[in-house]
């Protein structure tokens, strides 16, 4: 027995086109603020002397975190720039800044949706495994056909991509505050609000911060995948080191996002220890 292939490949590409017809004024809207957003970052990282810049990182970092670290950071900023690639790492910065930023904004909130009702956890769980295994080169795809090439489909691409782990422990974190402390709260007769901004939400902080970790790390591994579709930065430079076969190139691309990733994910897990240490 042959069984008939249903075309869900057509139905989803009906969509796609529908959406660019009847659409277009908000893809177009969203591309003016994204705009907005990455060159606002990247001009006034541009505008600031890098040395300057890494005597700030290098305090900011020795204040969260410890002065090892700082230390740390602030050679492999020197090393960045030794190896001239400071305004195509402030490009990848400011790309990973804006969609973590988009990322937190969308993920927190529906995070707490899903620890506050059972329906919208057991509908959402569903479809953020499905982000999350989908190759991230399919999300390129509608990217490219709704904004075009260049930052602004990279960035949307990344979005979808890094979103799921703010979403899963935002609301995990919510889920494991005790419920004694809760009831505790209802009893003083605190409002939903207030038990979320003063109980939930402060003990959930730890785990939300490992959410944060976790969409700032995905953002980073979309770098040289959106750099296939003109979003710029480091991606660029291993990617035209892939395409000449230019070793030299694709090495120090690749190890400037390394010293990237360890500093952001160094710097976001002092925050969650700390937060740990008050709770």
């Amino acid at each position: 027995m042959i069984l008939t292939k249903l075309p869900i490949g057509l139905w989803v590409e009906f969509i796609v086109e529908w959406a660019q017809i009847h659409l277009e004024w908000l893809f177009d809207f969203i591309t003016m603020v994204i705009k907005l957003l990455v060159s606002g970052i990247e001009t006034i990282f541009l505008a600031v002397p890098p040395l300057i810049i890494i005597v700030l990182v290098f305090i900011l970092v020795w204040f969260v975190a410890n002065r090892g670290l700082a230390i740390g950071t602030a050679i492999g900023l020197f090393l960045i720039q030794n190896m001239q690639l400071w305004e195509a790492s402030i490009e990848t910065l400011a790309l990973i800044l804006a969609s973590t930023a988009l990322a937190l904004v969308m993920g927190i909130p529906l995070g707490i949706l899903t620890a506050r009702s059972d329906f919208a956890h057991k509908l959402m769980m569903p479809l953020l495994d499905f982000m999350q295994t989908m190759p991230a080169f399919v999300y390129l795809i509608p990217a490219v056909l709704f904004f075009g090439l260049g930052q602004v489909p990279g960035l949307f691409a990344t979005v979808i991509f890094a979103m799921p782990p703010t979403i899963r422990l935002t609301g995990l974190g919510i889920r494991q505050v005790p419920a004694e402390l809760v009831e505790a709260a209802d009893a003083f007769g605190s409002t939903e609000w207030q038990k979320l901004v003063r109980i939930q939400v402060p003990l959930a902080l730890p785990t939300i911060m490992a959410g944060v970790n976790q969409c700032i790390m995905l953002s980073l591994s979309m770098v040289v995948i959106a750099a296939m579709i003109g979003a710029g930065g480091l991606g660029t430079e291993v990617l035209a080191g892939l395409s000449r076969i230019d070793i030299a190139k694709g090495f120090e691309g690749g190890l400037a996002i390394v010293i990237m990733a360890v500093i952001l994910d160094r710097v976001t897990q002092s925050l969650t220890e700390k937060r740990k240490i008050k709770v």
